[in-house]
């Protein structure tokens, strides 16, 4: 059984696409998307498996790393490289460039307060980084 987090998200990517957006397992109560993106440095296409929260029509991720000091890759290959697709249930489609915002952390923090109530393994996270 492999452990690496390559392995791991695409066994999450495969079973949301055969599923339709849905998962089991720990991911199971948490609503989904899949973010295609390209790498910064590389130029290669990536594909991370994201909890999202529903925002008046937008789609609002969160760079939290699950807590750690710093930002995941995915959201340094947004800053260089915006163009994304996102796929939510069997649904797959180019968000317009306005709707393509990093927020920074002030904007963030407007919205953060909800997630946490909506994804009870997002509740420590606001306090295990300085970010």
């Amino acid at each position: 059984m492999s452990t690496s987090q390559a392995d791991f998200n695409t066994q999450i990517i495969d079973e949301f696409r055969t599923n339709q957006g849905r998962v089991g397992g720990m991911f199971a109560s948490m609503p989904l998307l899949l973010l295609h993106h390209t790498g910064a440095k590389s130029g290669k296409s990536r594909i991370n498996p994201l909890a999202y929260q529903s925002d008046g029509g937008r789609y609002v991720v969160y760079a939290s790393k699950a807590g750690a000091p710093t930002n995941p890759d995915w959201y340094h290959n947004l800053k260089a490289q915006p163009d994304v697709t996102i796929e939510v249930g069997s649904t797959r489609w180019m968000p317009s460039p306005k709707r393509r915002q990093a927020k920074n952390a002030s904007a963030s923090t407007t919205r953060w307060p909800s997630k946490p109530r909506s994804s009870p393994s997002m509740r420590r996270r606001p306090t295990a980084s300085s970010r």
